[in-house]
């Protein structure tokens, strides 16, 4: 008897799974109905999404970072604002501020445009330490504190921050406790001639000037739907194997060699987190070693610092951590 419930327990929980994945794979239809190509980029920002973590994008202006979080937002009725980093931005333009009404003699609180579902921080290296340590504080606590009072954020909540990794001038290089919060960083680059040439007809046909249109994408889910997905990418079955294979690789990252510093244990939980998304949006109920190590440079690479000399001779974090990976044994599934 106890052996039939367990079957029927695992079969509905396989059900839910099923449910929650279609729903996943739904959202990244809708997107790709907005933006050409880059299918790996779509797939790892909807995976910090559902592991609930924040993401850095970098890559050089143009390439739809923006037109990305429109249409993410878009798939869950999600709300969505944008921040454009500058050098004279300030915590309270964030976070907002208190301010003293005259016709009502008292003191109300104006939320800032953190308060939203996804907050696009546009160029988020180019604002002051002050301004980052008070975006920190959101993204760590997913509270605001105005005048002493902590105000929190209603969940989902993700910060998908943009950086230009070309132009450093007037630019602030982030501290590592802020980049280690990001779960994810994210490289976008080109895309190839056939993506190139159907982005260009599906701007220009029929639409003046360069308005961001994400008329195309339909809302599949709500917010809550969101909720959900992360409370099945959280409860995937890992393999003490699959674990121990992510735990290998973090701790690999800081005795490899032309490593001056490697990935602390939050590199670690932002690789399995990661690894858990990428298996619900492949649509299966547990972890394989080919998500963990699809996840590797994205969890990893703004983790992993190279030492001058390897950066001289233009060996970067990705170039290290592929061939940490290549060095580092898989478990045989």
């Amino acid at each position: 008897m106890k052996g039939k419930r367990v079957t029927h327990e695992n079969r509905a929980a396989a059900h839910d799974i099923a449910q929650v994945a279609q729903a996943a794979a739904a959202m990244r239809a809708e997107i790709a109905k907005a933006v050409v190509g880059q299918a790996q980029v779509v797939d790892q920002v909807l995976a910090g999404l559902i592991a609930g973590g924040h993401v850095l994008i970098e890559g050089v202006p143009g390439l739809g970072k923006t037109l990305l979080v429109q249409a993410l937002a878009r798939t869950f009725s999600g709300t969505y604002r944008r921040i454009q980093f500058t050098p004279d931005l300030m915590p309270a333009d964030v976070c907002g501020h208190t301010l003293y009404d005259q016709a009502t003699r008292q003191f109300t609180t104006r939320r800032g445009p953190v308060f939203t579902h996804l907050l696009l921080a546009d160029e988020i290296n180019r604002a002051p330490a002050k301004t980052q340590a008070a975006l920190l504080e959101v993204m760590q606590e997913l509270q605001v504190t105005i005048e002493g009072a902590a105000l929190p954020l209603e969940p989902p909540f993700m910060v998908l921050a943009t950086q230009n990794p070309i132009e450093h001038e007037g630019t602030y290089a982030l501290p590592e406790a802020q980049l280690d919060r990001f779960l994810l960083k994210v490289r976008i680059d080109y895309p190839d001639h056939a993506e190139e040439t159907q982005l260009v007809r599906q701007v220009t046909a029929g639409q003046v000037g360069d308005r961001l249109n994400v008329d195309a994408v339909t809302p599949v889910i709500k917010p809550e739907g969101v909720l959900a997905l992360q409370r099945a990418a959280a409860q995937l079955r890992l393999d003490d194997a699959v674990q121990d294979y992510a735990v290998r690789i973090v701790r690999a990252t800081r005795t490899w060699s032309g490593v001056a510093a490697g990935a602390g244990p939050r590199g670690g939980i932002a690789l399995v987190r990661a690894a858990r998304a990428a298996a619900l949006l492949a649509g299966r109920d547990f972890v394989t070693p080919d998500d963990v190590k699809g996840m590797a440079l994205p969890a990893l690479r703004h983790r992993v610092t190279p030492s001058p000399e390897l950066e001289i001779e233009g060996h970067g974090a990705d170039s290290i951590l592929h061939a940490l990976l290549e060095k580092t044994s898989a478990p045989r599934q």
